[in-house]
């Protein structure tokens, strides 16, 4: 069983490491590069990130653990030196003799124990910090798996943003050329004065409304800044990627991909490792019941003035050698390994609990993203279908209005209409895409744009 643990460890970690010499990810500069793609935003936070950083510290922790785990099974070894004086009557420390005079005494030790046995413990510990290791491999992409979903979910926002600028440019540009009209129609006494307010006010509107835009798009481009941990002095854009689609495409079947989540998604190994750790918790409570056998050693030799000899010789007539054998049996621990097995086995109950929230919530998430997936596509279809119409009538009520066949405030209907139905659509687009792009992701397909 051990060994097996042993395997699975070693090619869990090797696939862990490997997996990131595959990404190959390039060294960007922000100093010098002010317009960023998806992926190199993407790339960028994975290296810098904070959270990222911090679960690969944990993991560098881990490996310390196992290799002092690893390193308990060897024997100690230890030195030691001292100097003494003694008056009056002692026993001399070096030749054990009963003397009443002043005593100068130097003594020179080695001391070695190694661990025969400790009812598996050390065993069972190495297990367990193996185990351990691995969960924090998998810690490490759960956290990049988070940084990376943010920076999609930041990074479309940005885009609406980005293009909802365009509609308000594009919509004050019309009201700006109305106005013009209306002036002049105004002026020539062919509108009355309400008509040409109603103009102007408009285009006011639309000249807010474009700064609002506008300054939604650097707030989202803040929030991607800080994702990327970079400073307010970088100067920072995104850049508008060639969608191949408009965010609809062929739902799978949400319980297949429930059932390929379970199996990939790091989140749900590193609950099923807390389980096993758990259990290993058990087998090392248990140990304390067991008998310890120690094997120690120690060679030692020392000076002393009640003896006329010389310093040398005395440390070579004086030079001891032992060995000692000891077993430990517990007989009675005031309760304490009795509590550390109770504790741990409450520990397993919950780290099983755990495991099942862990997919109960994995389900939700996916359950919710399929949902909400179905329903922006539907919302994209319509509101596409609702953006040719309000294009349509608006078109024909700048016709009608320049020869005189409607009013201003017909015309102003008409637009905000039509400006209204475009950001829905861009909206319901960008919407298709991220849920699209979430239920890829549990799939374990890699994140694009």
């Amino acid at each position: 069983m051990c060994s097996k643990i042993k395997i699975l460890s070693l090619v869990a970690v090797l696939g862990f490491f490997l997996g990131y010499g595959q990404e190959q990810r390039t060294s960007i500069d922000p100093a010098t590069k002010e317009v960023w793609t998806f992926e190199e935003c993407l790339s960028y936070a994975l290296d810098n990130n904070l959270n990222v950083l911090s679960a690969k510290l944990s993991f560098q922790s881990a490996e310390v653990n196992l290799k002092e785990s690893k390193q308990s099974r060897l024997p100690s070894l230890s030195g030691a030196v001292s100097e003494s004086f003694t008056n009056g009557t002692s026993i001399d420390p070096i030749t054990s003799d009963f003397v009443n005079q002043q005593i100068w005494s130097t003594s020179v030790g080695l001391n070695t124990q190694v661990t025969l046995y400790q009812g598996s413990q050390l065993n069972n510990q190495i297990a367990q910090n193996n185990l351990l290791l691995n969960q924090n491999s998998f810690f490490v992409k759960a956290a990049e798996n988070d940084v990376s979903l943010s920076i999609l979910e930041s990074y479309l926002q940005a885009l609406y943003a980005k293009e909802a600028i365009n509609v308000a440019e594009n919509t004050l540009e019309s009201s700006s050329r109305e106005s013009e009209i209306a002036k002049a129609r105004y002026e020539a006494g062919a509108i009355a004065k309400r008509d040409y307010a109603d103009a102007v006010s408009q285009m006011a509107t639309n000249q807010y409304n474009l700064i609002e835009a506008k300054n939604n798009y650097q707030a989202q481009v803040l929030m991607l800044k800080q994702m990327l941990e970079l400073g307010p002095e970088i100067e920072f854009d995104i850049q508008e990627p060639d969608l191949l689609d408009n965010g609809a495409k062929v739902l799978e079947e949400k319980n297949e991909i429930f059932r390929t989540a379970m199996e990939i998604q790091p989140e749900i190994k590193a609950s099923d490792l807390d389980v096993e750790v758990a259990e290993k918790d058990i087998q090392i409570a248990k140990g304390g019941y067991l008998p310890s056998l120690n094997l120690g050693g120690s060679v030692s030799t020392g000076y002393t003035n009640t003896q006329d000899l010389a310093f040398y010789d005395q440390f070579e007539g004086n030079f001891n050698q032992r060995v000692s054998l000891s077993l430990n049996i517990p007989i009675f621990s005031k309760g304490t390994n009795k509590a550390k097995l109770e504790n741990a086995k409450i520990a397993l109950e919950q780290a099983k609990i755990s495991r099942q929230s862990e997919e109960k919530a994995m389900f939700e998430k996916i359950d919710t993203a399929w949902r909400n997936a179905l329903a922006a596509q539907e919302q994209l279809s319509a509101s596409l279908a609702a953006q040719d119409a309000a294009e349509q009538s608006y078109s024909l009520a700048q016709k009608q209005f320049d020869v005189g066949q409607i009013s201003m405030t017909d015309l102003i209907v008409s637009q905000n209409t039509y400006t209204n139905s475009t950001q829905n659509y861009i909206q319901s687009k960008y919407l298709s895409i991220l849920y699209s792009e979430l239920l890829e992701f549990y799939k374990g397909n890699p994140i694009k744009l």
